[in-house]
């Protein structure tokens, strides 16, 4: 009995630590539909929209919270930790907008989607984490199918970048430096509830209405399908997205989940083809190969 216990319990630890990745797998697959529902709930500016859809994603976690009597979990989470995710969802989407509008949105856009590559890079120097040749050889090709999809649907009229849009560059690359500390951060506050993201997100909204009346005009969801994009973005892709990322980082296998973010973008452009505002071409099939072999790569290498 003795020989076998250790077993049992590595066998329900690999048991726990797959749910919580697959859980994690959620989150990437509402961000699919991020794109789709902004562009539905146009011509509401960023910073309002992220004001309405942190608002709700943070009420749905209060609702949540609420309801698993958890509430008393929020009193002994330092103030610190909230700082330190707030900082993270505000200055991510914050950066973000700002880059996509000081650079073409296409490149800085492929920049800022550096942080799955740097999770899986970075997770190696966690403790209790080891980072294999499979591992960065999954996050390149995969990193790479990405990048076809995004280099796809640049401007082919542009000539280049121009000496203006490095702000903008550099904006991009801090929004992946942003996303992967938080990411990686919220492995090392594996104690802190989930139920704190409900917080994160209500700051959140809070600091977007406020940059929001000071750097944007307002301008509302137009008829019901706005109102409803809006609704969906916040019980989504900006509210439930969150709270099952923060338990996949925490719990689950960090490396498979930042190479398997990739497919963010993969299956955001399905789903616009799905929607009719994209068309499928070979880019897309090759960019899916790529993306599928650097996730198993990845997996292959998790399994070790």
């Amino acid at each position: 009995m003795t020989d076998t216990a250790p077993e049992t319990i590595t066998a329900a630890a690999r048991t726990a630590t797959r749910r919580a990745t697959l859980i994690g797998f959620s989150a990437v697959a509402l961000w699919s539909l991020l794109a789709l529902f902004t562009v539905g709930s146009a011509p509401v500016p960023p910073l309002l929209l992220n004001a309405l859809t942190f608002g709700i994603g943070g009420l749905l976690g209060l609702v949540w919270v609420a309801l698993s009597g958890n509430l008393r979990e929020l009193r002994d989470v330092s103030w610190k930790v909230y700082a330190f995710g707030t900082a993270g969802l505000f200055g991510y989407h914050f950066l973000y907008f700002s880059a996509l509008r000081m650079a073409p949105p296409a490149e800085a856009g492929l920049i800022a989607y550096l942080w799955p590559l740097l999770i899986v890079l970075f997770s190696g120097f966690l403790p209790g984490e080891h980072l294999g040749r499979l591992h960065i050889i999954g996050a390149l090709m995969a990193f790479a199918g990405a990048a076809m999809i995004v280099v796809s649907n640049a401007n082919t009229g542009s000539t280049g970048p121009s000496g203006s849009a490095l702000p903008g560059y550099g904006l991009a690359f801090l929004c992946a430096l942003t996303w992967s500390a938080y990411s990686l951060g919220s492995r090392r506050l594996g104690r802190v509830p989930t139920a704190a993201v409900a917080v994160y997100c209500l700051a959140t909204a809070a600091l977007s209405a406020a940059a929001h009346l000071a750097l944007e005009p307002s301008l509302w969801p137009v008829g019901p399908m706005g109102w409803a994009a809006v609704i969906a973005l916040g019980l989504g892709p900006v509210g439930l997205a969150f709270y099952t990322w923060d338990i996949g980082v925490k719990r689950g296998d960090i490396q498979l989940l930042g190479t398997a973010s990739y497919a963010a973008p993969l299956l955001s452009t399905l789903a616009l083809i799905a929607a009719g505002a994209a068309r499928a071409n070979t880019v897309i099939v090759a960019a899916a190969v790529l993306i599928a072999a650097g996730a198993a790569l990845a997996a292959k290498a998790s399994r070790r």
